[in-house]
């Protein structure tokens, strides 16, 4: 069986006023480096953003159909998909896959009424967090979220906490590496901070 090109680490945050998502930009294919660009975390719509940790091909396809549903939701509805009806639907996708499973562990983050965060693994079993993390590098990342995580962080303080888990990840993780993407999800909306804020962000 051919390996599969694989991203880690992701980190998922739920702040008072929003959530952040983060994740590296390493892929590999077994052993070897094969991109260092590759992008993790995406918009689904205006409020909903997704983060994925595994086969870069499936978190791909996962995130092109979650974007047709929420359209087609938008456009029955009249209106934008909460944070747990997306979880739902993303569950409900994952275990009817499950005999031909989409690869990898998905976090589901957005704002809607307040912000909200889920873990999906690839059956379809889904949990409400605090915060969480998914990839090679997770045992690392949750011992920084756990220590430096609190319940009345501000999106401000969640960003810098994002930051230091998949900075730690990096240094001791050889499957986590090449750059951060990191995006917050607010009442205002979807978020990507450019590569300058975070490089001023990690000094």
């Amino acid at each position: 069986m051919a390996e599969k090109l694989k991203g880690t680490t992701t980190v998922g945050i739920v702040c008072k006023d929003g959530v952040v998502l983060a994740a590296d930009r390493r892929a590999s294919l077994g052993n070897m480096v094969l991109s260092k660009e590759v992008t993790k975390v995406f918009q689904i719509d205006d409020h909903l953003a997704l983060a994925g940790a595994g086969s870069v091909g499936d978190i791909l396809s996962l995130v092109r159909l979650l974007r047709a549903e929420v359209r087609l939701y938008r456009a029955k509805v009249g209106r934008e998909m909460g944070v747990k009806a997306l979880a739902t639907l993303t569950s409900n996708i994952l275990h009817g896959s499950r005999f031909m499973p989409y690869f990898g562990w998905f976090l589901i983050a957005g704002y809607d009424e307040k912000p909200a965060l889920y873990s999906l693994d690839m059956a379809g079993g889904v949990t409400e967090d605090k915060f969480t993390a998914a990839g090679s590098g997770m045992e690392l990342a949750f011992a920084v979220l756990e220590d430096g995580y609190k319940d009345d962080i501000n999106v401000e303080e969640g960003v810098k906490l994002a930051l230091k888990a998949i900075k730690i990840a990096t240094r001791r993780d050889v499957f986590t590496g090449d750059g951060i993407t990191l995006v917050t999800v607010t009442e205002e909306g979807y978020r990507e901070l450019n590569r300058e804020e975070i490089e001023a962000l990690l000094k």
